[in-house]
C-alpha cells in the first residue's frame, strides 16, 4: 500500500466545525465579512443573498461554489431572490472561469442530501468547475490523487480580481 502524507490538511481537519454546526453558516457571520477573513475562508465574492467561494479540496483549479445565505437543505425551500441570484452568480462564474482558464467544458451541479454525495448536506450550494479533455489522468484514476497546476491562493487572487 502506498501512503501520501498531506500535513497541510491537518489545519482544515482540526478547524472543522463540530457535528451539528454548518460550515457555510459559520462563514456568513458578520465577523467573517472582512477581506482577510474572506481570503482565509476562500470567499471570493459576497452578494445580497449568496456568496461565492473556492472549494478547499478542489477537483481542479477554479473549482468554486455558490452558496446562499439561507440555510436550507432543498432547492425548493430556497427563496426566489436567492435562487435567482444563485443562478446569476453561476453565470458570472462561468464567464470568469472561461476567461481565466479557457476550459473545454464546465461541470455544474448540486448534490442534494447525503445519499447524493453532499459534503454539507444541510445547506445547498452549487458547484462550478472548469474541465479539459484529458484532465483525468493516471494519478486520479489509479492513484486516487489529484494533481493541480495552481495553488489555492493563486486561484483565489485570480478569481477575486474578476469580481
Amino acid at each position: 500500500m502506498d501512503y501520501l502524507f498531506t500535513p497541510w490538511r491537518y489545519a482544515y481537519i482540526t478547524a472543522a466545525n463540530p457535528p451539528g454546526d454548518c460550515l457555510f453558516c459559520g462563514l456568513i457571520h458578520p465577523k467573517n465579512a472582512q477581506t482577510n477573513a474572506d481570503e482565509k475562508s476562500l470567499i471570493v465574492h459576497r452578494a445580497k443573498n449568496c456568496f461565492v467561494m473556492l472549494n478547499a479540496f478542489p477537483y481542479t483549479s477554479g473549482h468554486a461554489m455558490i452558496v446562499p445565505y439561507d440555510h436550507v437543505d432543498e432547492l425548493t425551500k430556497l427563496s426566489q431572490p436567492a435562487a435567482q441570484e444563485m443562478m446569476e452568480l453561476t453565470q458570472r462564474m462561468e464567464g470568469i472561469l472561461r476567461k481565466l482558464y479557457r476550459p473545454d467544458g464546465i461541470n455544474l451541479g448540486m448534490n442534494l442530501g447525503k445519499a447524493a454525495g453532499a459534503g454539507v448536506a444541510g445547506h445547498i450550494h452549487m458547484h462550478i468547475l472548469p474541465r479539459w479533455f484529458g484532465d483525468v489522468n493516471f494519478m486520479s484514476s489509479v492513484g486516487e490523487t489529484r494533481v493541480l497546476p495552481e495553488d489555492l491562493q493563486t486561484t483565489y487572487k485570480k478569481i477575486r480580481s474578476k469580481f
